[in-house]
């Protein structure tokens, strides 16, 4: 839905009389259908546009319309004066086209909130033109989260505009785990603009679509307990993503961890969030060695409860991974969580010993006899017991 308005008032008598909301209807479904004699290509492209802002017949007619306008129509009217509605009602729709979204996004009349919508839903080659514009982006950083997160976006240009937001101080709170890339991004060598893809590029690309094809169930996992030797080892059908993953970059693992979802908007401007089963990439990202790609994988979009119940339990996460999950009261609102968290004895103490209370009296029993959490645990187990009566 546009963000800005149309001005009716300012096109010509024909075109008003069309958009009267009492008009003559036969004028009106021709007009949606890009019918409207007498009129230039400008306010023609108005028409329709205004049209397809309503929520009659006609305004289903004219958003069909606005998908597959005749090419002389755009162009005529993108060369001439054309209000920033206009622009705004076109501008997601021509996103991915190179030629159309130059000519938009160059338009005297582009408002910055344009920018950013087409930004989220653009091609490749489009998103290369908004990068370049980097005064836009530090004035409106809603661009620059936009960019980073459209799937289509090359990882070297994410790159770049994730350090220019960085380097002059300007944060991202539209990006999860934006903190984790900001320090991820720092030292790292960034890649001026090419015209074709580089080899990160590629590989990002490549372990996009490994991710997206590898689906796991809700009780499967990337690793397996070996029995024999007590260690994880790598599922079978995940190591061609784990080999890819353990090549990427730290930024480039934290970005990928990002896209598990995309946002759609409707015309009315409603947004929908469709998700990706990338619970294999969140599923590497906690085990990563990289502490801060570890702990950005908790705030990957699709992270589910049950899956940070399997990780609070996990015995190779670091240190960081269980904390950050201890600090969350949305996590630890979860009671499976508070104990696998007691009963993990990588979990720091500071953090276990505040959970012991919460705990039902059999799961005390099983913690105060554990043989693998740190002695302290075992004596706040006992304690707690013996307050309730309990113990011996």
């Amino acid at each position: 839905m546009s963000t800005s308005t149309i001005e009716i008032g300012v096109l010509p008598p024909n075109a008003q009389k069309i958009l009267d909301p009492n008009g003559p209807a036969p004028l009106k479904a021709m007009a949606a259908k890009g019918l409207a004699p007498g009129l230039k290509p400008g306010e023609t492209l108005a028409v329709i546009c205004s049209l397809s802002l309503g929520t009659d017949a006609h305004s289903e007619v004219a958003r069909k319309t606005l998908q597959a306008l005749p090419l002389p129509l755009l162009n005529g009217a993108l060369a001439g004066d054309v209000q920033s509605g206009v622009l705004d009602v076109i501008g997601p729709i021509y996103a991915k086209d190179v030629n159309l979204a130059e000519k938009i996004l160059r338009h005297a009349s582009l408002l910055a909130e344009t920018v950013v919508t087409m930004a989220g839903v653009c091609s490749e080659f489009v998103s290369e033109l908004i990068a370049t514009n980097e005064e836009l982006l530090l004035k409106n950083v809603r661009i620059i989260e936009k960019l980073y997160l459209n799937k289509n976006t090359r990882m070297s240009t994410a790159d770049r505009i994730l350090e220019l937001a960085v380097r002059n101080g300007v944060d991202c709170p539209g990006i999860p785990a934006f903190e984790q890339a900001k320090r991820a991004i720092e030292g790292e060598l960034i890649a001026e603009p090419s015209e074709e893809p580089n080899f990160d590029d590629t590989q990002f690309t490549d372990a996009q679509k490994l991710a997206k094809a590898l689906v796991l169930s809700d009780d499967e996992d990337t690793h397996v307990l070996d029995p024999e030797t007590g260690k994880e080892m790598i599922v079978e059908k995940a190591r061609p993503l784990h080999a890819i993953w353990a090549d990427l970059r730290p930024p480039h693992k934290i970005r990928l961890l990002t896209l598990g979802s995309v946002k759609t908007t409707d015309d009315d401007g409603n947004e929908t969030e469709h998700s990706f089963d990338m619970k294999a990439i969140r599923m590497l990202g906690v085990r990563d060695p990289n502490p801060l790609v570890a702990t950005a994988a908790l705030k990957a979009p699709g992270m589910s409860d049950s899956e940070v119940v399997r990780i609070a339990g996990m015995r190779n996460v670091s240190e960081d991974v269980l904390r950050e999950i201890a600090n969350s009261k949305e996590w630890t609102r979860v009671y499976q969580v508070k104990f696998n968290l007691c009963a993990n004895p990588r979990t720091p103490f500071g953090h276990s010993s505040k959970f012991i209370m919460h705990l039902r009296d059999n799961d005390l029993k099983t913690v105060s006899k554990s043989k693998d959490v740190p002695g302290a645990v075992q004596t706040a187990a006992k304690q707690q017991l013996l307050r309730k009566g309990k113990g011996k």
